[in-house]
């Protein structure tokens, strides 16, 4: 295969500070190449660099046998590189032909020709076998959906050159298995790809070569057939990762009790039925499911973010249907929220005041309406030490911080107020291996320091790793319930399609 694109010796520095120090890689046609580190290694940098969005302190890149700079995304597209970037750059009330034909529209007589548009797109969905709906409002997409109007997006512009960033961070795991197939399709096709990622297991299943970047820097590059997960981890962190404990519960009296809880707006087809479950102190329950099958609702009722209609929710014994929210963190409840830009943090708001809210009007926080910051930064700078947390300062702006340290930042937060209960909700969506097991020994401790702590996530890895007991849901009721030592991922998975427990047992 003929090599399309060598980034040689590059290196981008911010005052002192340097995000990537003389790296190189080389990429050829056809090729999936991954590139991979934990959060603040360089990844994202190094790829803005290649898409015109950076421009490099030092080094070269060289596209086709010709050195190239780019001073802007449009340059990089107009050589054929194209990136779909891991929050998605799409208008919401267009729909999804819209979205991808945006700047490069079909039109006669100077008139938008919507009909074009739509044929166009079709055909790039047939040909690369991605499936998509080109008049479906993007609104009304799912992530899975968004992601692939991104990627026909960069085909229409012409891409021969696709970066996808951390692309399966948003996906469930059904929406990630589509994702792999899709990426294998377009190598096949003549495409070539740059995955950033830091999910191990998707870099053996998908990479033909990968690259592993630590504090900006390279420390290894390898073909995947000479790569294990174990030799990857390594790199990435400097350091041998540890052995998971298995550790019993200290289960207790019951903390969170639902009974009968059902969430019905408008009259429509109730999104949580008659949902009825406890969580003890001193045990991790957690909720598996397939995106959409009630999962956000569940939370967002117990945290007061939606109303329940029948039912009734109790906090260590005391009802809190008719509480606010700030009522009911007052008594004990924390949250790490599914979606950490619309309910984790406030981006214009620094650092800082991102690390006590939701917390900003306890006592020993304020003073006379002021932050007691002379008391409070000792406490924050522990929580970035603990978890790895990469600001350039307390007073940087959150929307500064890559998702991964925002993610850190919001579990940091919940974890240390040492509330008797926490909702955690995709707890490690977008963190690095490093910071997945620091914040998995955090959660475990908490539940080991008799605290209930709710988990909901995507990944059947962590549910299976943390939880002492499972729930699943299909189509906003309870379908099942699994001890930890019951629990397999095939169990999970047929309970999760909307099938029955006893179909799981006779396969064994």
């Amino acid at each position: 295969m003929s090599t399309v694109l060598e980034m040689k010796h590059m290196s981008k520095r911010y005052g002192e500070f340097y995000a990537n120090k003389d790296i190189s890689f080389s990429l050829k046609k056809g090729e999936i190449h991954a590139i991979i580190g934990e959060n603040g290694a360089g990844k994202t940098t190094l790829m803005r660099m290649l898409y015109g969005m950076e421009t490099p302190t030092a080094g070269e890149m060289i596209l086709h046998n010709n050195k190239v700079n780019f001073s802007s995304p449009a340059d990089a597209i107009n050589q054929g590189i194209g990136m779909v970037h891991q929050h998605f750059m799409l208008f919401p009330y267009l729909t999804a032909a819209e979205n991808i034909v945006i700047g490069r529209e079909p039109k006669k007589i100077g008139f938008f020709q919507r009909n074009e548009a739509i044929k166009a797109v079709a055909a790039l969905s047939e040909q690369y076998r991605i499936p998509i709906h080109p008049t479906k409002k993007i609104m009304k997409c799912s992530l899975g959906e968004q992601q692939r109007v991104e990627i026909i997006k960069v085909l229409y512009q012409g891409a021969d050159i696709i970066v996808l960033d951390e692309p399966t961070a948003v996906l469930t795991p059904l929406e990630v298995q589509e994702l792999l197939k899709t990426i294998r399709f377009l190598a096949s096709q003549g495409k070539s790809i740059i995955i950033i990622t830091h999910k191990l297991q998707e870099v053996m299943d998908v990479a033909d070569n990968v690259t592993v970047l630590r504090n900006g820097k390279v420390t290894g590059t390898m073909a995947i057939n000479e790569a294990t997960s174990h030799k990857l981890a390594t790199l990435m962190v400097g350091r041998e990762l540890k052995n998971v404990e298995k550790r019993r519960s200290i289960s207790g009296e019951r903390f969170l009790e639902l009974a009968d809880v059902r969430v019905q707006e408008n009259n429509a087809k109730p999104v949580l039925k008659d949902v009825s479950f406890q969580v003890s102190r001193g045990e991790i329950v957690g909720v598996a499911g397939v995106s959409g099958n009630g999962q956000s609702e569940l939370i967002q009722a117990i945290a007061g973010l939606i109303k329940v209609q029948n039912g009734s929710i109790k906090l260590n014994g005391q009802p809190i249907n008719e509480l606010s929210v700030k009522e009911r963190r007052d008594i004990g409840l924390a949250h790490i929220p599914e979606d950490r830009y619309k309910w984790g943090v406030a981006k214009d708001a620094t650092v800082e005041e991102n690390a006590i809210i939701g917390f900003h009007r306890k006592k020993n926080y304020v003073k006379s309406g002021w932050m007691k910051r002379s008391s409070l930064r000792p406490i924050i700078q522990e929580w970035i030490e603990q978890f790895s947390i990469k600001p350039n300062s307390l007073t940087e702006q959150a929307a500064n911080l890559s998702g991964g340290n925002l993610q850190k930042l919001i579990v940091a937060r919940e974890l240390g107020q040492n509330t008797p209960f926490l909702i955690a909700a995709e707890p490690t969506r977008g963190v690095d291996i490093g910071a997945m097991e620091v914040i998995h020994d955090a959660i475990v401790k908490k539940r080991n320091e008799n605290g209930s702590v709710l988990l909901v996530s995507s990944e059947l890895t962590e549910i299976l790793k943390l939880s002492d007991r499972i729930l699943v849901m299909f189509e906003g009721e309870i379908v099942g319930e699994l001890s930890r030592s019951e629990a397999t991922e095939e169990k999970l998975s047929i309970l999760m399609a909307g099938g029955k427990l006893g179909d799981a047992v006779r396969k064994n």
